[in-house]
């Protein structure tokens, strides 16, 4: 069982960086896929990024080059940092957890976080 709790949130200006943080409770987080999904109003929740526990990574096409996702095994952490936000990257963002290998798919998931507001205003 693992329990993942986000933080980082906020309101920032386009142009502007911030950094996401998903703590994970429970055992064995070195061996689990982490991902980070978002949610806009209105809109259907769609993969970010992505980190496997042998630390590849995978980005949606509308973030590469922008965003960067890592993981501190020691602290049992996942981050998202996101530079040169826009203001469609305004959405709700979710961690998600999974022993499986990477999918991009939210149902291959089991594991989610409550979410944390992201807002980027123009």
């Amino acid at each position: 069982q693992v329990q993942l709790v986000e933080s980082g949130g906020g309101l920032v200006e386009a142009g502007n960086s911030l950094r996401l943080s998903c703590a994970a409770s429970g055992r064995a987080f070195s061996t689990y896929t982490m991902a980070w999904f978002r949610q806009a109003p209105g809109k259907e929740r769609e993969f970010v990024a992505a980190i496997s526990w042998t630390a590849i990574t995978y980005y949606a096409d509308s973030v590469q080059g922008r965003f960067t996702i890592s993981r501190d095994n020691a602290k049992n952490t996942v981050y998202l940092q996101m530079n040169k936000l826009k203001p469609e990257d305004t959405a709700v963002y979710f961690c998600a957890a999974d022993q499986r290998f990477y999918s991009r798919q939210e149902g291959s998931y089991n594991y989610w976080g409550q979410g944390t507001q992201v807002t980027v205003s123009s």
